[in-house]
Protein backbone atom coordinates (compact mmCIF):
# COMPACT_ATOMS: atom_id res chain seq x y z
CA UNK A 1 0.00 0.00 0.00
CA UNK A 2 1.46 3.40 -0.80
CA UNK A 3 1.23 5.72 1.69
CA UNK A 4 3.80 8.67 0.76
CA UNK A 5 2.05 11.59 1.22
CA UNK A 6 3.20 14.31 -0.91
CA UNK A 7 4.41 17.54 1.06
CA UNK A 8 4.00 21.05 0.44
CA UNK A 9 6.69 23.16 1.33
CA UNK A 10 6.31 26.63 2.00
CA UNK A 11 9.22 28.69 2.23
CA UNK A 12 9.76 32.48 2.09
CA UNK A 13 9.63 35.73 5.05
CA UNK A 14 7.46 36.85 7.50
CA UNK A 15 4.44 36.10 5.22
CA UNK A 16 4.83 32.49 4.93
CA UNK A 17 5.91 32.97 8.49
CA UNK A 18 2.08 34.41 9.48
CA UNK A 19 0.49 32.03 6.41
CA UNK A 20 -0.41 29.77 9.22
CA UNK A 21 -2.21 32.42 11.81
CA UNK A 22 -6.12 32.80 11.65
CA UNK A 23 -7.43 33.39 8.20
CA UNK A 24 -3.51 32.12 6.38
CA UNK A 25 -3.17 31.08 3.28
CA UNK A 26 -1.12 28.36 4.59
CA UNK A 27 -3.82 27.20 7.18
CA UNK A 28 -6.07 27.47 4.39
CA UNK A 29 -3.94 25.27 2.24
CA UNK A 30 -3.54 22.84 4.77
CA UNK A 31 -7.74 22.47 5.37
CA UNK A 32 -7.95 22.38 1.18
CA UNK A 33 -5.79 19.29 1.26
CA UNK A 34 -7.23 17.55 4.28
CA UNK A 35 -8.58 14.34 5.14
CA UNK A 36 -12.80 15.74 5.03
CA UNK A 37 -14.45 14.06 2.62
CA UNK A 38 -18.30 13.23 2.84
CA UNK A 39 -18.25 10.30 1.49
CA UNK A 40 -15.37 7.80 -0.50
CA UNK A 41 -16.51 8.90 -3.76
CA UNK A 42 -15.52 12.42 -2.96
CA UNK A 43 -12.11 12.17 -1.40
CA UNK A 44 -9.29 14.42 0.05
CA UNK A 45 -5.88 13.57 -0.02
CA UNK A 46 -3.67 13.90 3.30
CA UNK A 47 -0.92 16.07 2.41
CA UNK A 48 1.59 17.53 4.72
CA UNK A 49 1.43 21.25 4.43
CA UNK A 50 5.15 22.48 5.98
CA UNK A 51 5.71 25.79 6.75
CA UNK A 52 9.65 27.28 6.73
CA UNK A 53 9.17 30.96 6.24
CA UNK A 54 11.98 33.37 8.30
CA UNK A 55 10.64 36.91 9.04
CA UNK A 56 13.26 40.10 8.41
CA UNK A 57 15.52 37.13 5.71
CA UNK A 58 16.46 38.46 2.40
CA UNK A 59 16.79 36.35 -0.47
CA UNK A 60 20.75 36.58 0.25
CA UNK A 61 20.06 35.11 3.95
CA UNK A 62 17.63 32.38 2.58
CA UNK A 63 20.07 30.85 0.21
CA UNK A 64 22.26 29.90 3.38
CA UNK A 65 19.12 28.17 4.62
CA UNK A 66 18.33 25.59 1.46
CA UNK A 67 20.66 22.72 2.07
CA UNK A 68 19.35 22.40 5.57
CA UNK A 69 15.70 22.17 5.03
CA UNK A 70 15.62 20.93 1.75
CA UNK A 71 17.05 16.95 -0.09
CA UNK A 72 19.21 17.02 -2.42
CA UNK A 73 17.77 13.63 -3.24
CA UNK A 74 14.17 15.45 -4.10
CA UNK A 75 11.36 13.55 -6.32
CA UNK A 76 11.17 13.40 -9.89
CA UNK A 77 7.71 14.68 -10.03
CA UNK A 78 8.66 17.84 -7.60
CA UNK A 79 6.64 21.02 -7.98
CA UNK A 80 8.06 24.16 -7.72
CA UNK A 81 6.05 27.34 -7.59
CA UNK A 82 7.64 31.39 -7.37
CA UNK A 83 5.69 33.65 -5.87
CA UNK A 84 6.57 37.06 -5.87
CA UNK A 85 6.08 39.45 -3.31
CA UNK A 86 2.49 41.50 -3.21
CA UNK A 87 2.31 45.51 -3.77
CA UNK A 88 3.45 47.68 -0.80
CA UNK A 89 1.12 50.18 1.02
CA UNK A 90 3.61 53.06 0.80
CA UNK A 91 1.32 55.34 2.76
CA UNK A 92 -0.04 52.01 4.69
CA UNK A 93 3.96 51.52 6.15
CA UNK A 94 4.19 54.96 7.31
CA UNK A 95 1.13 55.25 8.80
CA UNK A 96 2.11 51.65 10.87
CA UNK A 97 5.85 53.11 11.31
CA UNK A 98 4.60 56.11 12.84
CA UNK A 99 1.60 54.25 15.25
CA UNK A 100 4.98 52.23 16.52
CA UNK A 101 8.16 54.47 16.05
CA UNK A 102 6.20 57.74 16.65
CA UNK A 103 7.94 60.99 15.45
CA UNK A 104 11.09 58.49 15.49
CA UNK A 105 9.36 56.42 11.98
CA UNK A 106 10.79 59.39 9.60
CA UNK A 107 14.11 58.17 9.68
CA UNK A 108 13.37 54.90 9.17
CA UNK A 109 14.10 53.23 5.89
CA UNK A 110 11.05 51.54 4.15
CA UNK A 111 10.04 50.03 0.98
CA UNK A 112 8.69 51.04 -2.07
CA UNK A 113 5.92 49.54 -4.41
CA UNK A 114 7.98 50.43 -7.58
CA UNK A 115 11.26 48.41 -6.15
CA UNK A 116 8.88 45.70 -5.34
CA UNK A 117 7.14 45.88 -8.77
CA UNK A 118 11.08 45.60 -9.44
CA UNK A 119 11.81 42.33 -7.78
CA UNK A 120 7.84 40.88 -8.74
CA UNK A 121 9.15 41.09 -12.39
CA UNK A 122 12.56 39.09 -11.80
CA UNK A 123 10.14 36.44 -10.21
CA UNK A 124 8.12 35.92 -13.48
CA UNK A 125 11.17 36.36 -15.64
CA UNK A 126 13.00 33.78 -14.04
CA UNK A 127 9.91 31.26 -13.61
CA UNK A 128 9.58 31.72 -17.31
CA UNK A 129 13.34 31.03 -17.90
CA UNK A 130 13.09 27.78 -16.08
CA UNK A 131 9.33 26.87 -17.71
CA UNK A 132 7.87 27.00 -13.80
CA UNK A 133 4.83 28.30 -12.46
CA UNK A 134 4.49 31.79 -11.25
CA UNK A 135 2.09 33.43 -8.95
CA UNK A 136 2.33 37.33 -9.89
CA UNK A 137 0.86 38.47 -6.71
CA UNK A 138 2.17 42.34 -7.33
CA UNK A 139 0.30 42.66 -10.71
CA UNK A 140 -3.17 40.56 -9.05
CA UNK A 141 -3.69 42.15 -5.86
CA UNK A 142 -2.80 45.90 -7.76
CA UNK A 143 -6.04 45.13 -10.47
CA UNK A 144 -8.78 45.51 -7.32
CA UNK A 145 -9.60 48.98 -6.42
CA UNK A 146 -8.52 49.56 -2.46
CA UNK A 147 -6.34 46.85 -2.82
CA UNK A 148 -4.10 48.96 -0.39
CA UNK A 149 -6.44 48.63 2.64
CA UNK A 150 -8.44 45.29 1.20
CA UNK A 151 -5.64 43.09 0.92
CA UNK A 152 -2.68 44.29 3.42
CA UNK A 153 -2.71 45.29 7.35
CA UNK A 154 0.22 47.21 7.49
CA UNK A 155 1.09 48.68 3.67
CA UNK A 156 3.01 45.32 3.34
CA UNK A 157 1.83 41.62 5.59
CA UNK A 158 -1.55 40.57 4.18
CA UNK A 159 -5.20 40.76 5.75
CA UNK A 160 -7.39 37.94 5.51
CA UNK A 161 -8.52 39.03 2.61
CA UNK A 162 -5.31 39.14 1.31
CA UNK A 163 -4.15 35.57 2.60
CA UNK A 164 -7.60 33.90 0.33
CA UNK A 165 -6.21 35.73 -2.52
CA UNK A 166 -2.68 33.71 -2.29
CA UNK A 167 -4.44 30.57 -1.23
CA UNK A 168 -6.74 31.01 -4.35
CA UNK A 169 -3.99 31.43 -6.91
CA UNK A 170 -1.61 28.72 -5.09
CA UNK A 171 -4.57 25.84 -5.11
CA UNK A 172 -5.44 26.94 -8.73
CA UNK A 173 -1.74 26.52 -9.39
CA UNK A 174 -1.82 22.89 -7.84
CA UNK A 175 -4.91 22.03 -9.63
CA UNK A 176 -2.88 22.58 -12.95
CA UNK A 177 -0.27 20.77 -11.76
CA UNK A 178 -2.37 17.65 -11.55
CA UNK A 179 -2.38 18.35 -8.15
CA UNK A 180 -6.49 19.15 -7.92
CA UNK A 181 -7.49 18.47 -4.23
CA UNK A 182 -10.80 16.51 -4.73
CA UNK A 183 -9.38 13.88 -7.43
CA UNK A 184 -6.16 12.78 -5.54
CA UNK A 185 -6.71 9.13 -3.69
CA UNK A 186 -6.08 8.83 0.23
CA UNK A 187 -3.21 7.59 1.73
CA UNK A 188 -5.01 4.99 3.64
CA UNK A 189 -8.52 3.64 4.03
CA UNK A 190 -11.81 5.87 4.47
CA UNK A 191 -13.13 4.59 7.97
CA UNK A 192 -16.55 3.49 5.82
CA UNK A 193 -13.91 0.77 3.88
CA UNK A 194 -13.08 -0.71 7.36
CA UNK A 195 -14.54 -3.99 8.70
CA UNK A 196 -14.81 -3.65 12.14
CA UNK A 197 -14.31 -7.73 12.31
CA UNK A 198 -11.60 -7.89 10.04
CA UNK A 199 -10.22 -4.41 9.99
CA UNK A 200 -6.48 -5.88 8.85
CA UNK A 201 -8.48 -6.78 5.65
CA UNK A 202 -8.55 -3.29 4.25
CA UNK A 203 -5.00 -2.57 4.73
CA UNK A 204 -4.13 -5.73 2.89
CA UNK A 205 -1.50 -4.74 -0.38
CA UNK A 206 -3.90 -4.54 -3.15
CA UNK A 207 -3.35 -6.70 -6.23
Amino acid sequence: METVRPQFVLFGDSITQQSFGPGGWGAALANTYSRKASSPSLPHQLADVIVRGYGGYNTRWALFLLNHLFSLECSATILVVLITPPPVDEQGRKEYARSVYGEKAVDLPERTNDNTGAYARQCVELAKELHIPCIDLWSKMQETTGWQKKFLSDGLHLTEEGNAVVHKEVVQVLTDGHLRAEGMPYDFPHHSEINSDHPEKAFEPKS
